[in-house]
């Protein structure tokens, strides 16, 4: 029994006018609720009737000369959703259908048409249409612009009130649905094919919700992420939900990326609703360490009740990132990154955990390389990490390759001495063993090059020769000691690294301009 009396108004496609005058007046269309409007040869002229009228419903043939049905069936998913498609097509044009399938086609039939079951068909498009235009008469689109506010991210200033639309159900739960690796999608996927993604994401929600008897309203609040509002008239088990979000789940086709959900607890009160939005968004980083694909809080309380997180030593990877990258070493640098990421596996870090470690990383990093005169850098983040498009690790982990890597660019590109890392450690070697009768051969033989090479690479590095370098290092300390201990003179020598006495008071002469004990006596007495 037809709800009211809105008439379908449809449009018939094909490249035969014979063929398009047959359909339109063999059957007596008025009598079903339709009026076809208009008649098109082609794709092109029937996106230029769309374009011009009202049209509810399409009745196109596969093949044709010019635009042809598949993509005028794109065209029209990707700028008018809402029209639905009737295809068209010959037994041996069966493989080519199978696209118009993928397409979300309403359905499809074979030649030679059957007037009784395009009756069937049409009538069936024609009681769901005004079903659903009588649900859309300005209340559904009420509820969803109210979701879309309980679900922004941020408290808005308009307190939109609830949609009296909501109000007649037992129960409530929310749901946000995602496709994981989703960054992999992002990169090869046409804006019109994600259109198309989007309207099968769409109705696979509806249509198994609906078989179930739950109501719903559905907003896009990002590219991957669609907020569901679930009501019942009667209560259901946990069970049971799991078992109709479980089968929604399932029915998303096996050619996309697989769905996955996080799930609110039950509720009563829609005055909860921004709550359980903000709960389900904090469930979802969650799929990325089993791939469960329902999330809900009794997973969460499992998986963080067997948690118990490692800190990640951030100074420490900054200083082997810096070695590998003034080393030159792109190998080296691509196994920091992965053990990095392997720490986190086996840590369990959730995704918002990995994130927080790269950007401090990738700030300490930075100035790690400012500090070493890298001055072409910009501050701050060259990047955030949007989790609903960087939904799995190993997208993260590409970022942080592509980023590290990148800076090994720059550094070869602006040209950075590339022995700095070399010079670095031998500082610090010399900083540990200067009391000694440390030598720069020795010193070469740690960093296992050649003595005229390290003698060579110091000197431009620092403008100091190593015995000069050396000497700065031992008087220092020998000034310290004067001051503050009473020691004599020659027990000073021989423990910061000169064995002979008169060499070391020369030595001292040098850098200070008085001997050891003038400036003893001197300094002392200020």
């Amino acid at each position: 029994m037809m709800q009211h009396d809105k008439t379908v108004k449809m449009l018939i496609v094909d490249d035969e006018p014979v063929i398009c005058q047959g359909l339109r007046y063999t059957i007596d269309w008025a009598d079903h609720g339709v009026e076809v409007v208009a008649e098109a040869y082609d794709g092109s002229g029937a996106l230029q009737v769309v374009q011009e009228q009202e049209i509810d419903l399409v009745l196109t043939d596969i093949r044709m000369e010019g635009m042809d049905g598949l993509q005028l069936t794109k065209e029209l998913k990707r700028c008018h959703p809402q029209i639905r498609v009737i295809m068209i097509s010959g037994y041996e044009e069966f493989e080519y259908a199978r696209q118009a399938i993928k397409l979300d086609v309403t359905d499809y039939l074979l030649k030679p048409v059957d007037i009784e079951e395009l009756v069937a068909v049409v009538a069936g498009i024609v009681e769901d249409v005004r079903r659903k235009d009588t649900r859309l008469d300005g209340s559904v689109r009420d509820a969803e612009l109210w979701l879309a506010e309980m679900a922004a991210p941020y408290e808005t200033s308009i307190a939109r009130p609830v949609p009296p639309y909501l109000l007649t159900s037992a129960e409530y739960k929310l749901i946000a649905t995602q496709l994981e690796k989703f960054s992999n999608i992002a990169a090869s996927v046409t804006e019109q094919d994600f259109a198309i993604l989007q309207q099968l994401w769409l109705h696979t929600i509806r249509d198994n919700l609906e078989s179930r008897g739950v109501r719903h309203v559905s907003v896009f609040v990002h590219k991957n992420l669609l907020m569901t509002l679930l009501m019942t008239d009667q209560p259901l088990l946990k069970g049971q939900w799991d078992e109709v979000l479980q089968n929604m789940l399932d029915s998303w086709p096996k050619e996309h990326r697989r769905m996955y959900c996080a799930v609110s607890d039950a509720y009563t009160s829609l005055g909860e609703t921004a709550a359980m939005c903000s709960e389900v968004r904090n469930l979802l980083p969650y799929h990325a360490l089993d791939n469960c694909p329902l999330l809900d809080s009794a997973y969460k309380t499992k998986v963080d009740n067997g948690r118990v997180l490692r800190d990640f030593d951030s100074s420490d990877m900054v200083s082997k990132l810096s070695v590998a990258l003034f080393k030159q070493d792109a190998e080296m640098l691509e196994e920091l990154v992965g053990g990095m990421f392997q720490f986190f596996r086996d840590q369990r870090y959730l995704l918002t955990d990995m994130v927080k470690v790269c950007d401090e990383l990738s700030i300490m990093l930075r100035q790690r390389l400012r500090q070493s005169g890298l001055t072409q850098l910009e501050h701050g983040l060259e990047r955030t990490f949007d989790l609903d498009v960087y939904n799995h690790a190993n997208a993260i982990r590409q970022a942080i390759s592509t980023e590290v890597f990148d800076l090994l660019q720059l550094i070869d590109k602006v040209g950075i001495d590339r022995s700095f890392w070399i010079i670095e450690k031998a500082k610090k070697y010399m900083a540990e063993h200067y009391l000694s009768d440390l030598k720069a051969s020795e010193v070469a033989a740690y960093l296992k090059i050649t003595p005229s090479y390290f003698s060579n690479i110091f000197k431009q590095s620092t403008g100091k020769s190593f015995s000069e370098y050396m000497n700065e290092l031992r008087i220092n300390e020998a000034r310290n000691l004067l001051l503050t201990t009473q020691d004599k003179v020659f027990e000073i020598a021989d423990r910061v690294g000169y064995k002979e006495y008169k060499y070391f008071v020369s030595v001292f002469k040098l850098y200070t301009g008085m001997t050891p004990k003038k400036y003893r006596v001197l300094n002392i007495k200020e």
